[in-house]
């Protein structure tokens, strides 16, 4: 009698095969885990109340807490205080303890959220706590730092929606230089010296910051980095507005989420086999073309395969990847018979898909 044949492990390899995917897969998943520590406070006791921010901090977690397409994202963890009886969870040491706490995980991304009362002072800077009595009582921001340049996590993320913000990162006598460890990021509302401002019901710099994770800062691969979300806050204020400080020690950028891209990756790779070369042009003519309207006597038909290939190069001038030459649109260039060209931004997404980085 012919058939498969099936053999059972010995025991003991059972129970080696089931440790390798219980600590294996384990590792993979801590690994790869992200968490972030979400903070707003509106409520002080000692000091003017806010009025946005546990809202900030409930729109940071909506837009972390998954992708663009609903799968998971970031753990997220809040803590808010709105009224005299919500602050037993950010009260000063309870803080420290859960920031301490994100910043020991091994994981993938760390994230810490603040926004409330900043201070500054000789001493440096301080988040304050709905418990604080003095303005130099809350958790000093060089304690974060240390917690953060310390930690066993692949990138740590420090976002300030608060007053003198920006000098998180300093050392007291550094004279403004800033010491972070490899993989650490912060992003705060302003600079040392200014204020963060409220408008509408919340923080400009979170208004701008959940804009950015919705999509606003998302390139054309759908991801989300901190240099984006940077940039974008930063060509959204002027230069008399609070200005957004920045500071970073990475080798690359971590996607900080992803939004569904504008143009499906297997079409955006074939910018390279469409443009071999830069400066090339990609010849065109009517065949290109699948309206019959506007074709003169003597004009090659629509071709399927030509048609296919043009509708791709539509998509790339609209994400402004390619132009015509010569002429405004792309059906003028190939009803006349003309050629498209790559843009700056194009070639960059051209030896992007050469060199197998998309």
């Amino acid at each position: 009698m012919t058939g498969v044949q099936t053999c059972a492990l010995p025991i003991f390899d059972q129970d080696i095969l089931r440790f390798y995917y219980l600590f294996v897969s384990t590792n993979r998943k801590e690994h790869k885990m992200r968490m972030a520590l979400l903070v707003g406070i509106d409520y002080y006791k000692h000091f003017n109340s806010l009025y946005g921010c546990v809202n900030d901090a409930n729109k940071v977690k909506s837009v972390l807490g998954r992708h663009g397409d609903g799968s998971i994202n970031f753990d997220c963890k809040i803590f808010t205080c709105s009224a005299e009886g919500d602050q037993g969870p950010i009260a000063r040491k309870p803080l420290k303890e859960s920031i301490e706490e994100l910043f020991k995980a091994q994981t993938e991304i760390s994230l810490f959220y603040f926004a409330g009362h900043g201070h500054i002072e000789s001493t440096g800077g301080y988040l304050l706590t709905p418990d604080a009595e003095h303005a130099d009582g809350g958790l000093p921001l060089l304690e974060i730092l240390t917690m953060a340049n310390k930690s066993p996590a692949s990138n740590k993320i420090i976002i300030l929606d608060s007053c003198h913000s920006g000098i998180a990162g300093n050392l007291p006598s550094s004279e403004g230089l800033a010491s972070l460890s490899e993989g650490l990021t912060i992003l705060t509302a302003s600079s040392a010296d200014q204020y963060a401002s409220e408008e509408n019901g919340g923080g400009v710099f979170t208004s701008l910051l959940v804009d950015a994770l919705q999509g606003g800062a998302a390139n054309l691969t759908g991801d989300i980095t901190p240099g984006s979300v940077y940039a974008h806050i930063d060509q959204s204020l002027g230069a008399w507005e609070q200005r957004p400080i920045f500071k970073t020690n990475v080798r690359k950028f971590v996607s900080l989420r992803r939004t569904t891209p504008p143009i499906q990756l297997n079409e955006l790779r074939k910018i390279a086999e469409l443009f071999p070369a830069q400066d090339y042009e990609f010849k065109l003519d009517p065949s290109f073309e699948p309206e019959i309207k506007g074709r003169g006597d003597g004009m090659l038909p629509p071709d399927q395969k030509n048609t296919a290939i043009f509708a791709i190069l539509q998509k790339f001038n609209r994400l402004n990847l390619v132009v015509p030459v010569g002429v405004t649109h792309m059906w003028h260039a190939a009803m006349g018979s003309k050629s498209c060209k790559l843009t700056t931004l194009g070639e960059h997404y051209r030896r992007l898909a050469k060199n197998n980085r998309l």
